[in-house]
């Protein structure tokens, strides 16, 4: 029995979802706005050398992934990663990580809503909030159909952005060489305004801190094997490869990027793909980028509502949320999930219209660092699992870890040591905070659930 079929019988999820719904999802979750815009700020603040900090970062995404495999090939029926959690470090952790992600998503959910209608507001004659409502109920509407028009949607909208970024690549990589540029080859600009790190390598190594949030969402992967027709080792096996590519994606584009134009020409917070392209004399470079960008913002939404409800759904299936969550309509959706985080992305786009800089303000600081805290319990439960299995049944390895217990290790170093820099620096340090209590809230929720249970 494949592991597709073990999940819909354990879940009552419907397996609908192909590999190749997986792999583009995997994409879909990581490919997004942070790439296409968000990358500006980081080539502004570290310089060419901000592929190196991409990279690092990504290796930490990578050696996550690896983990994440290794555990689901181990328990095939498990469902969505935070599960792994709570196989690993107990019903304490599972309850805080599924928790957490959920609250993570809910607030991705809002601030893409946000971001697609800022896009659409340029060429529609609507309020900003108007079309965010919109653009939320039309994703609603597309994860209560079925986790196959979820997968499908999300296949086309991940499939339009490794269109775009192969398109780049080629674009720039030929104008880059010389082949179509005037001047001839441009790789100077690596290295001819300031040197490859102007900024000094401290501020490579600190950015690590800020582009690892655009590299989360590979882990969506694990979250809808619960719902595929693919076997859990082809998932497992998958997963970290769909991560390396991307990867690979980011750093040629960044690095082709500041080839083509001088990094400090670069302004942060507008596109640098639409201004190499306008550079190179791309027509309609703005435009094009635009709707690249609401692509993606699309597909991150769509993705955001879909695990959400699963992580809701996963949760309450343990008791750690209401009972009535489980209940799944007829195309063996959990619709209440799907329409809880709904309402609390309406709940959140409107705080972000009462009180931008209160409310709303206190509630994307307090997702700041969610994602790291739960990679570092899917690390330390990768360990304690291992430790388990290979001294009670070592041939239930069918895929490790590279180099276990050493990158492991380092891995869960790594995040350290990004988390102690959050709390470090002065821009930071409030997401950090804010998402520790947070983190404090969710621990002290589940000692109240169990004192009620008692």
């Amino acid at each position: 029995m494949d592991g597709g079929q073990q999940d819909k019988n354990r879940h009552g999820l419907d397996a609908a979802l192909h590999a190749r719904h997986v792999a583009m999802i995997a994409i879909g979750g990581i490919i997004g706005a942070g790439l296409f815009v968000g990358s500006s700020t980081s080539i502004a603040q570290i310089g060419p050398a901000v592929v190196v900090s991409y990279g690092l970062a990504g290796l930490v995404i990578l050696m996550i992934m690896r983990m994440l495999s290794e555990m689901a090939m181990l328990h095939p029926g498990a469902g969505s990663f935070t599960e792994h959690v709570r196989l690993g470090l107990g019903p304490l952790a599972g309850f805080v990580a599924g928790w957490l992600y959920w609250y993570f998503w809910v607030i991705v959910v809002a601030i893409e809503a946000i971001a697609g209608a800022v896009i659409l507001a340029m060429w529609l004659p609507f309020e900003v909030w108007q079309i965010g409502c919109v653009l939320l109920a039309l994703m609603t509407v597309v994860n209560l159909f079925s986790a196959r028009s979820y997968g499908e949607f999300e296949f086309w909208l991940s499939a339009a952005k490794v269109a775009a970024i192969l398109g780049f690549i080629v674009i720039a990589g030929l104008w880059a060489f010389g082949v179509t540029s005037p001047a001839g080859n441009t790789f100077a600009n690596v290295t001819a305004h300031g040197g490859f790190a102007p900024k000094g390598w401290g501020a490579v190594i600190g950015g690590v801190t800020s582009v690892i949030f655009a590299l989360c969402g590979a882990e969506i992967a694990t979250v809808a094997a619960a719902e595929s027709k693919a076997p859990a080792k082809v998932i497992a096996r998958m997963t970290g490869s769909v991560a390396l590519r991307i990867l690979l994606f980011y750093v040629l584009s960044l690095i082709l990027i500041v080839a083509v134009q001088p990094w400090n020409t670069v302004v942060p917070g507008q596109s640098p793909f639409a201004s190499s392209l306008a550079l190179m004399g791309i027509p309609g470079a703005a435009t094009i980028m635009n709707a690249v960008v609401l692509v993606a913002v699309l597909s991150c939404l769509n993705s955001g509502l879909y695990v959400t409800s699963r992580a809701l759904f996963g949760l309450a299936r343990h008791g750690d949320a209401p009972q009535a969550l489980i209940r799944l309509n007829r195309r063996k959706v959990p619709a209440r999930a799907t329409i809880i985080a709904s309402l609390f992305g309406y709940g959140a786009m409107a705080a972000s219209v009462l009180s931008p800089e209160g409310v709303f303000s206190f509630l994307v600081s307090a997702s700041g660092a969610l994602m790291l805290v739960i990679y570092l319990m899917v690390c330390l439960a990768q360990v304690r699992m291992r430790r388990q299995v290979e001294a009670d049944a070592p041939e239930r390895l069918q895929l490790r870890m590279w180099l276990f217990p050493w990158l492991s290790y380092a891995t869960i170093g790594a995040i350290g040591v990004v988390l102690v820099a959050m709390a470090l620096v002065p821009e930071l340090r409030p997401q950090f905070v804010a998402s520790a209590v947070t983190v404090g809230i969710a621990a002290v929720a589940w000692f109240f659930l169990r004192r009620q249970r008692m």
